[in-house]
């Protein structure tokens, strides 16, 4: 990882207004790199993956991570600058690979970041990078408190059961890894009610009942029944408020 930004824009101008006003809204300073490529020859293009620790002293649950593309156009000393936030870094890859970035390239693994649990995470986090322009993002949250989760509440454009999903990430910080799974849901309502506190599994679409023995026993069930930690909950398992005003919540390191 690094915190370092140079995009390479000094002799450059704004191709249009909506790049020169996030040009100006960005800053780096409370960015830290994740993920860079930048592409040859010429460096035409750069795709960055940080986290923006900005979010974590203000209102609770603001997507934690941000995705940044820039192209630059050298013949005509214009560039065009891109930035979009999101709860996991599954969606910021996705975002990233719909503007050219190959995958591989922003790809989150060994050194300083936790890995997947289990081979069910990795499959589903591949079919939200690969997803296009499949889902509609409809809200995010995020809990950087133990215990540390995510979700991100889509609608499935491909889906004909059970339309609204629900991509909900949970991190171990003592193991060193993180669960990813899907849930389907008829509408917003229902999946919000299982959000304000469900006690059951989440439900997951049919198509994972399908799945061979060995991938089944890799399943990590997401019961959340009352009692099952002495942590106090917060995030998915209580409705959630909007505050008065900022605050400082301690950083568990989504991620890192």
């Amino acid at each position: 990882m690094s915190d370092v930004f140079d995009f390479g824009l000094d002799d450059l101008i704004p191709a249009d207004d909506a790049s020169e006003d996030t040009m100006e809204a960005f800053r780096a300073g409370d960015l830290t790199v994740l993920s860079q490529h930048h592409t040859s020859p010429n460096g035409s293009h750069t795709f960055v993956l940080a986290h923006d620790g900005s979010v974590t002293w203000g209102v609770p649950g603001e997507p934690q991570l941000v995705a940044i593309a820039v192209a630059r156009d050298l013949r005509q000393s214009t560039f065009t600058f891109e930035t979009s936030h999101h709860a996991t870094a599954s969606f910021a890859q996705n975002w990233l690979a719909e503007r050219g970035c190959p995958l591989d390239r922003i790809a989150l693994r060994g050194g300083d970041y936790i890995e997947p649990a289990d081979d069910l995470t990795v499959q589903v986090e591949q079919q939200i990078q690969q997803s296009g322009t499949r889902y509609e993002v409809i809200d995010t949250y995020t809990s950087d408190y133990d215990p540390s989760e995510a979700w991100t509440l889509v609608r499935d454009s491909l889906a004909t059961h059970a339309p609204v999903r629900l991509f909900y990430e949970e991190w171990d910080h003592g193991a060193g890894t993180y669960t990813m799974r899907e849930g389907a849901f008829a509408d917003v309502g229902v999946a919000q009610t299982w959000l304000d506190g469900g006690s059951g599994p989440l439900p997951e679409p049919p198509k994972y009942s399908d799945h061979n023995a060995a991938v089944v026993r890799a399943r990590v069930a997401l019961a959340r029944s009352p009692g099952a930690s002495a942590t106090p909950q917060t995030g998915l398992d209580v409705p959630r408020t909007i505050t008065a005003g900022p605050i400082q919540r301690p950083v568990q390191g989504m991620l890192l």
